[in-house]
């Protein structure tokens, strides 16, 4: 009863407290506390932004941030860093130092780890924001239940032709093969896939039934390894076959593989090639005739199950600018913007209102995208990921130079991840 009476008193006193404030304090009120908010805004409101983009992905970002920075009064200063391999680790030393950016660009399976780390800030936007995305680019940004980034594109492998050396791409890779027994020779190929890369050879080895980790309740589980399972090995064993036969030249494999299958392609001297859609301009560029398909389907009649990497733009956990970096990163993804990315980079957005857009549907890459998508897995973005692309690209090269059998390799490396989980995380 005591109780009761208490909370009946609170409530009595607060009523005779706003009857004590007449219509006038409260305007009078209301006017300052706006006069004060506005004022916190202006006082909290940064000179600049800084911005790190992807290599030579900036153009359409000094267009954008330009509008920006007429709206809102703050210079945005870009720098290119490379994403692939460069932005993770320059933003942990230049991060703490206080050196680094409010905003940078990622994949998203990096996200998880960077978190963790404390180098990403988590994003509070509006639910009208995340409902503006695919529901699978949202998830792809998402860890542990926290929104870290909002995407700007996806994007997975595709199969690229030479319009002038092979008439249509075939619905099969038995007919990929086929073709390319007939066609290569004299320092011709027809066809070529970096598949000691742990990221393209992804397709083939889950398209055979071998996956990274096994999941939870839709949460990945790095306990679960099957990359050594009975159809990871059928997967390596068919990459194998196409080294042993002589099908990819000799320079395909390790760091220069990428760029071994870019230049010869870009040569005319490659019928076709598993390749991204950010290689899809650089080969227009070469002066080659390009067509975009989804991948074939593999020999036991299954798709190719290709990595899917979502694309993101996130603010530093360093950045004193978080608020206002949220706001920049909230402006260049929304619809209008996003297509100007696209129209300038080719990179698919993840914006639902784009999907039906007339520029994205009667694009032939575009398109290709988001057909393999479909059967497409998206990259883990557990902090675990991070131990498994080196075991398996170490791994692949063995096989694919013949120094260990698929099933050896394949158990070798499954015993590296787990013994770099165990330690690490």
């Amino acid at each position: 009863m005591k109780k009761y009476l208490t909370i009946f008193m609170v409530f009595i006193l607060a009523l005779s407290v706003l009857a004590a404030c007449g219509p006038k304090d409260v305007e009078e009120t209301s006017s300052e506390n706006d006069g004060n908010e506005k004022a916190t805004e202006e006082t909290t409101k940064p000179e600049k932004l800084v911005v790190w983009e992807d290599k030579d992905k900036s153009p359409w970002l000094k267009e954008v941030a330009q509008k920006f920075t007429e709206e809102h009064g703050i210079e945005v200063e870009i720098t290119e860093v490379l994403m692939a391999s460069d932005m993770r680790e320059q933003l942990r030393l230049d991060g703490p130092a206080g050196t680094g950016p409010d905003v940078l660009t990622l994949p998203h399976d990096q996200i998880g780890e960077l978190a963790v780390q404390g180098h990403l800030a988590e994003l509070t936007v509006d639910q009208a924001v995340v409902d503006r995305f695919s529901e699978s680019s949202i998830s792809a940004q998402t860890y542990d239940g926290k929104l870290y980034g909002l995407p700007k594109s996806s994007e997975t492998p595709v199969f690229i032709y030479n319009k002038e050396l092979m008439d249509a791409p075939p619905a099969t890779m038995d007919e990929v093969y086929d073709f390319s027994k007939d066609f290569t020779g004299d320092k011709k190929y027809g066809f070529l896939a970096v598949w000691d890369d742990f990221y393209m050879a992804h397709g083939v080895i889950a398209g055979n039934g071998g996956y990274v980790f096994g999941e939870e309740n839709g949460i990945p589980n790095p306990k679960d390894l099957g990359l050594n399972n009975d159809g990871a090995v059928e997967g390596a064993t068919y990459i194998k076959k196409w080294y042993d036969e002589g099908l990819f030249p000799k320079g395909l494999i390790g760091e220069n593989g990428g760029s071994t299958r870019d230049g010869l392609f870009g040569e005319g001297k490659v019928a076709s090639v598993m390749n991204g859609p950010w290689q899809f301009q650089p080969y227009k560029d070469a002066g080659i005739d390009i067509g975009i398909a989804p991948m074939p389907k593999l020999p036991n009649g299954e798709a190719m199950k290709t990595f899917m990497g979502v694309k993101g733009y996130h603010v530093s956990g360093h950045s004193k600018n978080q608020e206002w970096a949220t706001k920049f990163v909230d402006f260049i993804t929304t619809d209008e913007n996003s297509l100007i990315r696209f129209e300038q980079t080719q990179e698919v957005p993840t914006n639902l209102a784009l999907a039906e857009d007339p520029k994205i549907t009667e694009n032939e890459g575009a398109e290709a995208v988001a057909v393999q998508s479909q059967d497409a897995i998206p990259m883990p973005n557990i902090p675990e990921m991070g131990t498994v692309w080196e075991p398996m690209a170490n791994n692949l090269q063995t096989i694919v130079t013949g120094k260990s059998e698929p099933k050896k390799a394949l158990d070798t490396a499954v015993e590296q991840i787990s013994k770099n989980i165990e330690a690490s995380h």
